[in-house]
């Protein structure tokens, strides 16, 4: 394919992207991927706070935010939220909404009217700067935060993050890459910070996965930029003998681009097998590309996913926002830790067994981050090829 036409399928998937809510990676580095100042320290670890009756649980929203689409985003979390919590029953947990306006400010001051009036534990905010400021506003309560960022640079402390990391998608994928024998791994990252911070938490990630990372090729974030980068990454990715080559961009972006133009110089295909580490099947369209053909990205466990889409459109009469997941994952766990009539706290989030989430089993980590179990998919005749089914469980030294 020439590269007029390649740039023509980008724009054409941005173009439709840009209308819906079908753009998952753009908004969940919207969501997730802003600078921060770093993790939150704090005297506190959320180690929780014991009461009688429902647990109480403040849920963070980004009602009255200037931006256009937090409204929807804001309902849809909420809608998700209470879903989880009918089903646990009103004995379980009581939610209570407190909007943020999608800023920092706005997210310190809900969170101390929440720890004011009596939370036990904070549901959100959807930001990471928010977070960041939740979790100094919660510093010495002991209430632990969880929020719907995918920004481990805030997460520590009292605050976990909910979102699915780079680092656990890279770790699942390296470890089944290097079971095919790809073991040796090349990352490709544009230069801006989310980039930068993909690229690291893929080296993170290498780390006993049996993959070797052979080296980072960054690129600007532009059709010059990338066109210039090509011959670099094709030249290193030979010098370094590497058998694998990690793509981080995204469909509504760089990612058909850079697969394409780099297939067209010999590196893909058999030779050189590519690692996504976004979602490639949103939108659909993006199958079609066919730089990616044969390429491995991840995918939640499409079952409980698939159940929460029916029973949200069952119950609100529209499919959830992306995003929405994370709200019922959150209140699922806080639900089983309270059937227990244990405190929701450090001690019983971070339990090795984990919960079952909107996407699968996934669990808390002591750092603030989190592991979910994920499904991986590889693109054949331009359609989803589950190659290795997302785990039910988690084993004793997963």
């Amino acid at each position: 394919m020439a590269t007029a036409s390649v740039l023509r399928s980008c724009v054409s998937l941005i173009a439709r992207a840009r209308k819906g809510a079908t753009l998952i990676a753009a908004t969940a580095v919207l969501a997730a991927c802003q600078v921060t100042p770093g993790p939150v320290s704090s005297g506190s670890d959320g180690d929780g706070v014991r009461g009688s009756g429902p647990t109480q649980v403040a849920l963070l929203v980004p009602y009255g935010s200037a931006r256009s689409t937090d409204a929807s985003v804001a309902q849809s979390l909420e809608n998700a939220a209470r879903l989880a919590a009918a089903d646990l029953g009103e004995a379980t947990v009581q939610v209570t909404v407190y909007p943020t306006q999608g800023t920092a400010a706005g997210a310190q001051v809900a969170t101390q009217q929440a720890i004011a009036a009596g939370a036990q534990v904070i549901l959100g905010p959807l930001y990471a700067d928010n977070a960041a400021a939740a979790g100094v506003a919660a510093a010495s309560s002991g209430v632990p935060i969880l929020s719907f960022s995918n920004n481990t640079t805030v997460a520590g402390g009292n605050v976990w993050v909910l979102g699915s990391t780079f680092e656990n998608t890279a770790q699942r994928l390296l470890q089944f890459a290097a079971s095919q024998g790809r073991n040796r791994v090349l990352v490709t990252h544009n230069s801006q910070a989310s980039g930068q911070l993909a690229a690291q938490a893929i080296t993170r990630a290498a780390s006993g996965t049996g993959a070797q990372i052979t080296g980072a090729v960054p690129y600007e974030l532009s059709q010059q930029g990338i066109v210039a980068a090509v011959p670099t990454i094709a030249q290193q990715a030979r010098s370094t003998s590497s058998n694998a080559i990690f793509l981080t961009g995204n469909t509504a972006g760089d990612l058909p681009v850079i697969a394409q133009l780099l297939s067209e110089t010999g590196i893909g295909g058999e030779s050189f097998r590519y690692l996504g580490l976004t979602r490639w099947d949103i939108p659909s369209d993006a199958l079609q590309l066919p730089g990616l053909q044969g390429g491995y990205f991840t995918l939640p466990d499409p079952g409980p996913i698939n159940q929460f889409r029916a029973r949200y459109q069952g119950a609100y009469g529209s499919n959830p926002h992306p995003l929405a997941g994370l709200a019922y994952d959150g209140m699922a766990a806080i639900g089983a830790i309270s059937r227990r009539g244990d405190t929701v706290g450090r001690s019983t989030l971070t339990s090795g067994s984990g919960f079952a989430g909107t996407g699968g089993v996934f669990r808390l980590k002591a750092d603030g981050t989190n592991q979910r179990g994920l499904a991986v998919a590889q693109v054949v005749d331009r359609a989803v090829r589950v190659v290795s089914p997302a785990p039910s469980r988690f084993g004793a030294g997963s």
